[in-house]
């Protein structure tokens, strides 16, 4: 899952992007209304956790032209403007959620998770693949019963694989949910997390390779390789 924070004061930013890379989401920062304007064009984001007072202007109207191009992506609005008139004006103004700084990490994680799941066509909370159990609430994944020690990164790919089972997950779509912005396309870093993903799961093979197009799982009458 990915996320823009749209937040000025360079300290919190580094601390709410760093403390969500921690919990699982690729994360991208804008520090001013038109970057995150330029972010958001180019980019497909789970979720935006927005700030209103920002340098060039109220985050809220970020917000409001998003939603006025028809964009529907779950935004939470996490500002220290928290009288009763500030929070109405944010969800008037398109924002789904509301929370008011200082904030305890974990609840922001959790409401993020929350919108993020919103956005999502439903699933169960634990998938099946052929032998492994991946529960996506607590974040463990088991096969043939055994719990298995995965970083974040990779539990972010197992499950996106899982979520499209039997079907080719296209390298760029990997890239595009699972690392931020600073992932570079080319570079192989999909390749090094499928291969630890592999080494992980053990044998038999549960991840194939469709070459020159991406990765599939559960589906062994896929055209790949190991």
């Amino acid at each position: 899952m990915r996320v823009l924070v749209v937040e000025d004061d360079p300290e919190l930013s580094r601390a709410v992007v760093s403390g969500l890379q921690t919990v699982g989401f690729a994360v991208d920062a804008a520090g001013r209304i038109a970057d995150a304007d330029l972010k958001a064009a180019v980019n497909t984001y789970d979720c935006l956790v927005v700030d209103r007072g920002l340098p060039d202007g109220d985050g809220l109207d970020l917000v409001r032209r998003l939603r006025a191009a028809g964009a529907r992506t779950p935004v939470l609005m996490l500002t220290a403007m928290d009288a009763v008139p500030d929070r109405l004006a944010g969800f008037d103004g398109g924002a789904d959620d509301y929370l008011v700084k200082p904030f305890v990490f974990e609840e922001l994680a959790a409401r993020v998770r929350a919108l993020c799941r919103r956005a999502e066509q439903p699933r169960p909370p634990v998938s099946v693949v052929g032998d492994v159990e991946i529960d996506t609430a607590r974040r463990r994944v088991r096969r043939a019963g055994v719990l298995l020690t995965l970083t974040v990164k990779e539990f972010a790919v197992l499950e996106l694989l899982t979520a499209r089972a039997g079907r080719v997950v296209p390298r760029a779509d990997l890239i595009e949910c699972c690392w931020d912005e600073m992932a570079e396309p080319m570079s192989n870093v999909v390749d090094a997390v499928i291969a630890q993903l592999r080494r992980k799961l053990g044998p038999p093979a549960l991840i194939r390779t469709v070459r020159g197009v991406g990765f599939v799982i559960g589906a062994d009458e896929a055209a790949g390789t190991p």
